[in-house]
């Protein structure tokens, strides 16, 4: 849980840095071009960029890593979708939901009926607070969290064998938390460029052996865009 929490805190810490110092640069860019002999008219197509919209609506291309048993060794590394929205209820605070869908395949422990690499696949639906952090006309910062449940499809591709066999858990829905937020870069007053890395916390259980219940913490990101409506707060 550490490593996922210090690796978005340094994402998070990296896109701050390089939205000011973005601005700083551009700032300076522009003072430059306007000096001198004639007449030059800038065209800033971030000029009506504004944080007063009520709703929003994303898409990204998502990546989550996994694990499909309590004691696996091996991850599993997913694809999919993070579809997320928002409504903006006062300068800085919001209500966002999202459906993400992830899918691929696993690591397996070692079994007598030679199942290698089966396929899984996990579905998120969360929802929570958002927090407009430090935010300008090139981009900003949003935190988020949100609760909500998983479901976890694991036994597809045991060919009708007990997730026993393979250490997998079972086929299920369990509690799900999604800690992070976004990192946005502005396109246009409209549009956004959007990455969201996330650290991802179920709590699946197994009906077999000990019959344990586990908390797991894992990372995720999509990168993709999000689209400003024009209702105004």
């Amino acid at each position: 849980m550490r490593t996922s929490v210090r690796f978005s805190a340094s994402l998070f810490a990296l896109a701050a840095v390089a939205l000011f110092a973005g601005s700083r640069a551009q700032a300076q860019s522009t003072a430059s071009r306007t000096a001198g002999n004639g007449t030059y008219i800038a065209i800033d197509p971030l000029a009506n960029v504004r944080y007063d919209n009520r709703y929003d609506v994303s898409l990204g291309m998502a990546y989550d890593h996994m694990k499909a048993g309590p004691n696996l060794l091996e991850g599993s590394n997913l694809g999919g979708l993070d579809l997320s929205a928002s409504y903006w209820f006062a300068k800085h605070w919001a209500v966002e939901g999202t459906g993400r869908s992830y899918m691929g395949t696993s690591g397996a422990a070692p079994n007598i009926v030679n199942i290698d690499g089966p396929f899984v696949s996990q579905y998120l639906f969360v929802a929570g607070p958002e927090w407009l952090g430090p935010h300008n006309k090139h981009g900003a910062l949003i935190a988020h969290a949100l609760v909500g449940g998983a479901y976890g499809h694991f036994e597809q591709d045991l060919r009708g064998n007990s997730p026993a066999v393979v250490g997998f858990y079972n086929n299920q829905v369990a509690p799900a938390a999604v800690i992070g937020g976004h990192m946005d870069m502005n396109r246009s007053p409209r549009w956004v460029f959007r990455i969201t890395p996330d650290a991802v916390i179920t709590r699946y259980s197994i009906n077999y052996g000990n019959k344990i219940t586990q908390t797991d913490v894992n990372f995720a990101i999509s990168v993709g865009v999000l689209y400003k409506f024009k209702g105004k707060r």
